[in-house]
């Protein structure tokens, strides 16, 4: 009995720390690229934070799919989501018409669901008022007499099975050209003729403020988004409660107002704070310096492109190595790598984020990263092997050196430039590249980017294009400074 007392007392201070870290973990909210979600992400973070929740918001980071993975994979803890979305994309089941058999669904996959925050974010078709106007459109149905009308929809819109395709069918619309466009861009498009209906939803601040009018959806296509929050069971019970505080405290007017003002301020943590009553002062001087951001950003930009660019300096020699002595071997090498650098960032980000291990998360922008960044190194690895003269590689057999001697102390110096180069090379194609793992919430530059494409403004794009251009032309520099310290003067002659 001592023993035992004994074990459970020494045993009681390990207990505490462990549920006193797994408190200490900050809470995951993610958000969709577009504007509510972003607002809405900001309201479940400052509800959390007044609760003493810590809490962390991984902004934009992308369509329904993205974030969904997110949730199931514990990349996130919640996010905010719409019941016909759940429905139709998610679940897949439109036979779900009650909020209850929407839940027992979601709990297959540990998932639970608030209750309706208040207000319906349907989906919508828009154009231009003078426009409709004149043509006599009023509805959806009407479009059926104009297959002229250019159409710009959402890449996710198109894809959605409760989206375009199944509208049209419906509908019986066959018009000559449907283009796929960013939600935030389509407005500007829409607004200098380049599209004439665009898809939207009806809690868009640009409706009003742009004098847009929403096609009747004269068949009732379109089932209800109802906004809810979707979260993790295994969440932290107090969380789940903070959440569910948001139940029925936001109407549809009121969204539209909280939308407006974060597009008009560009600052989504003013317009979360205006929804808890603030004042214009105290919702204005909230949130994160912008050298605080930018710092931050840098720093995670920095880290993504420098552990990609390591990894792929550790395995892209070695395969250069192998790749320069030709053959059934030396091809392969050459042909994955190449085949790879073929692929668009963009898809081979997607392609990854389902895998086992990787998910939403820094791993999978840094893995997609140094699967990039292979082929220079390998191709000038092997370029600068195989460019040694004959006569040099015979006078080092001639003198007896093992092979190892060989590549290290003849070869590989003598190719020291062409490798340098490839690595150059790399890098600043990952300092590039990384502005798209904001996609998946790995943070970056790309962050105030996608933020900027969601709000149409060109400064806040500049915020993080400028020093990521800057940063490529540092690593640019450095690498020609290394260039002339690393490399013998008689090989750069």
């Amino acid at each position: 009995m001592k023993t035992n007392k004994f074990y459970f007392v020494s045993c009681f201070p390990a207990f505490l720390l462990l549920i006193s870290s797994s408190l200490a973990d900050p809470i995951v909210i993610g958000s969709k690229k577009f504007t509510e979600s972003y607002v809405l992400g900001e309201i479940a973070k400052r509800t959390l934070n007044d609760a003493g929740i810590p809490v962390e918001h991984r902004q934009g980071m992308g369509g329904t799919i993205i974030v969904w993975q997110a949730l199931r994979g514990a990349q996130i803890d919640a996010y905010p989501e719409y019941t016909g979305t759940i429905v139709e994309e998610i679940l897949k089941d439109q036979q779900l018409h009650s909020a209850a058999a929407i839940r027992n669904a979601l709990s297959k996959f540990g998932v639970g669901m608030t209750g309706p925050l208040g207000f319906n974010n349907t989906y919508a078709l828009i154009m231009r008022r003078d426009r409709a106007q004149k043509l006599g459109i009023r509805t959806i149905s009407d479009l059926q007499k104009h297959p002229e009308l250019k159409i710009g929809l959402t890449h996710e819109f198109l894809a959605r099975q409760d989206g375009w395709q199944p509208l049209a069918a419906r509908y019986r619309l066959s018009p000559q050209s449907v283009i796929g466009i960013d939600h935030a861009l389509g407005y500007a498009a829409l607004q200098n003729g380049s599209i004439n209906v665009k898809d939207a939803y009806s809690t868009d601040a640009k409706i009003a403020e742009y004098d847009l009018v929403v096609l009747e959806d004269d068949v009732g296509f379109f089932p209800k988004y109802e906004a809810v929050f979707l979260f993790r069971t295994s969440m932290r019970k107090d969380a789940i409660a903070g959440l569910r505080k948001l139940e029925g405290t936001l109407d549809e007017a009121r969204m539209i107002q909280l939308n407006a003002e974060a597009e008009r301020t560009k600052n989504y943590t003013r317009a979360a704070n205006l929804y808890f009553r603030d004042d214009v002062e105290s919702a204005t001087s909230a949130g994160e310096s912008f050298p605080h951001k930018l710092a931050r950003w840098t720093l995670r930009h920095l880290q993504l492109a420098g552990f990609s660019l390591l990894l792929a300096i550790i395995v892209g020699i070695p395969l250069g190595i192998f790749a320069s002595r030709g053959g059934v071997v030396g091809h392969a090498i050459l042909g994955f790598a190449s085949i790879v650098q073929t692929i668009p960032a963009l898809a081979l980000l997607a392609l990854l984020v389902p895998l086992p291990f990787f998910g939403i998360s820094a791993r999978t922008a840094i893995a997609a990263l140094f699967l990039y960044g292979l082929l220079p190194i390998v191709r000038n690895t092997a370029s600068g092997l195989q460019d040694i003269p004959r006569s040099l590689r015979e006078s080092a057999i001639a003198l007896g050196l093992t092979p190892a001697t060989r590549l290290w102390r003849i070869y590989l110096p003598m190719s020291s430039r062409s490798i340098l180069s490839g690595i150059k090379t790399s890098a600043i194609i990952n300092v590039g590249t990384a502005t798209l793992a904001a996609l998946i919430g790995a943070g970056g530059l790309g962050e105030p980017i996608l933020s900027g494409l969601n709000l149409n403004d060109h400064v806040t794009i500049l915020q993080g294009a400028i020093p990521a251009a800057l940063l490529a032309l540092i690593v640019q520099w450095s690498f020609d400074l290394l260039d002339r310290v690393l490399i013998p003067k008689g090989l750069r002659l």
